[in-house]
């Protein structure tokens, strides 16, 4: 424990801790019922040693047991994440004269390795204590931002529409909101791939069957492990990460060998060869109900030429129906191909909240420029 604490009641005590096994399995998993990405993942991503990154966990305890939670993290941002790929490149520039140009220190509740971000109430906390408890939760998580010298005290990912009570709290503490990269989500509310592909237009349907021609030619192999594999999917990985127009985290070896050795039953990958030579990796975790693609990557030329990316969907969309799942969660970015292929999204929105007054004013003002809710990326 970092030997933070913080009382806002009488009753409550929040602290923020440096690892999730201080909070223990059960007692996190208990605040988010219906995740995914719950303890055993996030235990995955701690030990990931993602570089950059600092990882904190802020937990409400009221007799000793836990009733709030939320993962959060640590790091030095650039403003300018967001922004289009040519001006980034001038942002960088100017930042070669003078590094701290558009640099915060960033204090944010949630993870950037999740899908998105969630306050975390236990079972037993009735809804008219929620927004004292959440207050507790942000006060202490804002006291100790201030402490590490963080300026900047953000909410990731956070789904709309907000939770109400979550919304009173934070305009209550003055922080503002800005467009974050939606979700992507197909339900399974069909039986068959034939019966999928009548729900899309005619002229889908069509260049779909085409593409899934080149299935013939393509060896596809599930595995619980990348033992032997691991740097050619690291290769991949470095390959698609660098055609991505956002980036955040880079992930690592010990993320990809961690998420699947730590979710053994709900995690897996798929591999896809031609002529016995790797061209895409698929990472995907679940939880009996809902397929979450974590990430798929490529060799650009070869695997487009095989159409990898689209027998990738289908082959996830006949995992759903062989194990009964009903939801399929492709995540962020690339959104024309998954609109196009039946998918609905879901926006999402960061919170921010700086404590100097002027400088909150000014991000405000500018924070249109790193909206990013509206922007599409497409490097498949």
């Amino acid at each position: 424990m970092l030997g933070y604490k913080a009382v806002a009641s009488q009753r409550l005590a929040a602290n923020v801790v440096s690892s999730i096994r201080e909070i223990g399995r059960d007692a996190w998993n208990a605040c988010f019922p219906g995740e995914v990405e719950t303890y055993d993942y996030l235990a995955a991503v701690e030990d990931a040693g993602l570089a950059g990154f600092v990882w904190r966990y802020v937990v409400v305890r009221e007799c000793g047991g836990v009733v709030a939670a939320m993962p959060a993290f640590l790091c030095d941002y650039a403003l300018d994440t967001t922004l289009e790929s040519r001006m980034r490149t001038v942002m960088a520039g100017i930042r070669k004269v003078f590094p701290p140009f558009l640099m915060l220190r960033l204090a944010c509740l949630g993870s950037p390795c999740t899908e998105t971000g969630v306050v975390g109430f236990s079972p037993s906390v009735p809804e008219v204590r929620r927004a004292e408890i959440f207050l507790d939760l942000l006060l202490a998580f804002e006291t100790y931002a201030a402490s590490e010298g963080c300026g900047l005290v953000a909410l990731k990912d956070i789904s709309l529409p907000l939770d109400p009570i979550v919304d009173r709290v934070l305009r209550t503490r003055g922080y503002a909101r800005i467009g974050s990269m939606a979700t992507a989500w197909l339900d399974i509310d069909f039986n068959s791939i034939d019966a999928y592909l009548a729900t899309l237009t005619s002229g889908t349907r069509k260049d779909m069957r085409r593409k899934l021609r080149s299935r013939d030619r393509v060896r596809i192999e599930y595995r619980h492990d990348l033992e032997g594999v691991l740097d050619r999917v690291i290769e991949l990985y470095k390959d698609t990460r660098t055609r991505s127009e956002w980036q955040f985290e880079e992930l690592t070896p010990a993320y990809f060998s961690g998420v699947l050795a730590n979710m053994r039953g709900r995690s897996f990958c798929v591999l896809y060869y031609v002529d016995d030579q790797l061209l895409a990796a698929n990472l995907l975790v679940h939880d009996g109900r809902t397929l979450v693609d974590k990430f798929f990557c490529m060799d650009a030329e070869r695997g487009r030429s095989h159409n990898l990316y689209y027998l990738s969907w289908f082959t996830n969309l006949e995992h759903c129906l062989r194990n009964g799942m009903n939801r399929y969660q492709s995540g962020q970015a690339y959104y024309a191909n998954k609109v196009r292929l039946g998918s609905r999204l879901t926006p999402n929105v960061m919170l921010f909240r700086h404590r100097n007054r002027l400088v909150q004013w000014i991000l405000r003002v500018v924070s249109p420029l790193f909206d990013v809710g509206e922007k599409q990326e497409d490097a498949c």
